[in-house]
C-alpha cells in the first residue's frame, strides 16, 4: 500500500511511503534529493544482498557507478540494536560495491532527474518481522530477516521501479 504524507515533498519531488498491511513503513521513495558523498571515516561492513538495477541507469552516464539494489550492515557484529555507526538498510545506490572489510557511511541514494532520490529503509526489528532469538546481535537479525517472506516482497517492490515512459514525466512506476 503506497501513502502519501500530506504537504508538499521538498523541492518539489515525489514522496512516498509503502506500508503493509498492518500500516508499517516498509521503504520510502523520495525524489529530487540531492547527490554526494564524501568517506570520513570506515566502518566494519557487511553486505546482506546486492543486485544491479540496469533500468534505472541514466543515459550518457557510463563514467559513474550504475545503480544496484542493497541490502547492507555497518558497524560493529556483536551490537544487540541499531546504534550509530551499527545499522543496517536496503535500498538503491549509486555508490562502487564494497571489495573489503571495511567501508564508508551507507550513502542509498541514486540519479533521479533533476537531481536525485532515496528508496530503501533502515532495517528495524520492531518493524520488519524477522525469526530467530530475539536476542541475537542486531547484524545477525539483519541476516535473518533476509530470508524472509516480508523482506522478497519489500525488495521485490523496490527493485521494480522503473522511469516512467518517455513524454509521461519523471514520476517514477512501480
Amino acid at each position: 500500500m503506497i501513502r502519501d504524507p500530506a504537504g508538499e515533498a521538498p523541492l518539489g519531488g515525489e514522496f512516498v511511503d509503502v506500508v503493509n498491511a498492518a500500516g508499517k513503513q516498509m521503504a520510502a521513495l523520495r525524489t529530487n534529493v540531492v547527490t554526494g558523498a564524501e568517506c570520513s571515516e570506515q566502518q566494519p561492513y557487511l553486505l546482506i544482498d546486492s543486485e544491479p538495477m540496469q533500468a534505472l541507469a541514466e543515459p550518457g552516464a557510463a563514467d559513474q557507478n550504475g545503480p544496484r539494489y542493497v541490502f547492507e550492515g555497518r558497524g560493529d557484529a556483536a551490537a544487540p540494536e541499531a546504534s550509530p555507526p551499527t545499522y543496517a538498510s536496503y535500498g538503491i545506490t549509486m555508490m562502487p560495491e564494497e571489495t573489503g572489510p571495511l567501508a564508508c557511511p551507507m550513502f542509498q541514494l541514486f540519479l533521479w532527474p533533476p537531481s536525485g532520490a532515496l528508496f530503501g529503509q533502515a532495517y528495524d526489528p520492531a518493524k520488519n518481522t524477522t525469526p530467530g532469538d530475539p536476542g541475537l546481535p542486531y547484524l545477525e537479525k539483519a541476516k535473518l530477516y533476509a530470508a524472509t517472506a516480508e523482506y522478497q516482497d519489500v525488495r521485490k517492490m523496490i527493485t521494480s521501479l522503473r522511469p516512467a515512459a518517455e513524454g509521461t514525466g519523471t514520476e517514477p512506476a512501480m
